[in-house]
């Protein structure tokens, strides 16, 4: 009788420390994917309307984002998608609706070139934030507004927006790596002058 009794405190201590070990690994997941995605990761709690189908889905776009093979874009191709940028900001002076959705192709290819899938945009946008989680929401925002002007929808000031929220992918998407630099070695991506940018966007006077 008292062997038994110890047995069943063993088994129930056991059973205990398994559920303190079940409880430390889910703990070190949860800091793990919010350190990984950041504002990310709260945005997709509150999409999926609950913390473990959040964390699901994000270990499902890590899982998925693993069996790509993405890219760094070589010189030349850095170079043309550079000079086609300044090409966009340069049009939304006269054409804001035009250059937004000069915009929105220009980054749909640079992430085609990179090697991410282009079927759909939700699902596009997911595998990016694996590796951009900060600036994806901005991409979202974009190109929402890039629909909205699709049907005469959106403001000067949004499509204003839209060409910024293009340009912090667009500067993402065409570093090397996160050591990438320019030609002069300076450290910095050779994606966007933004001084040239910002002058240029100002200049419509709306």
């Amino acid at each position: 009788m008292v062997a038994w009794w110890w047995i069943l405190i063993a088994v129930v201590v056991l059973l205990a420390i398994a559920v303190i070990g079940v409880g430390v690994m889910r703990k070190r997941r949860t800091t793990a994917l919010r350190e990984r995605f950041g504002a990310e990761y709260d945005r997709t709690v509150q999409t999926r309307q609950g913390q473990r189908a959040a964390e699901a889905d994000l270990r499902y776009r890590e899982k998925q984002r693993s069996k790509l093979d993405i890219s760094p874009l070589p010189e030349p191709a850095r170079a043309r998608f550079s000079t086609e940028w300044r090409g966009v900001q340069e049009q939304f002076v006269d054409q804001p609706p035009a250059a937004v959705a000069a915009a929105d192709d220009l980054v749909y290819r640079v992430m085609g070139a990179r090697g991410y899938p282009m079927d759909d945009f939700d699902a596009q946008a997911d595998l990016v934030s694996v590796d951009h989680p900060e600036v994806v929401e901005n991409y979202r925002n974009a190109h929402r507004i890039y629909e909205l002007s699709q049907s005469q929808e959106a403001r000067t000031e949004d499509l204003r927006s839209a060409l910024l929220h293009y340009r912090s992918l667009f500067d993402e998407l065409l570093c090397a790596d996160e050591h990438a630099t320019g030609p002069s070695g300076g450290g910095q991506p050779t994606a966007v002058e933004p001084d040239h940018q910002n002058a240029t966007m100002e200049r419509d006077g709306r």
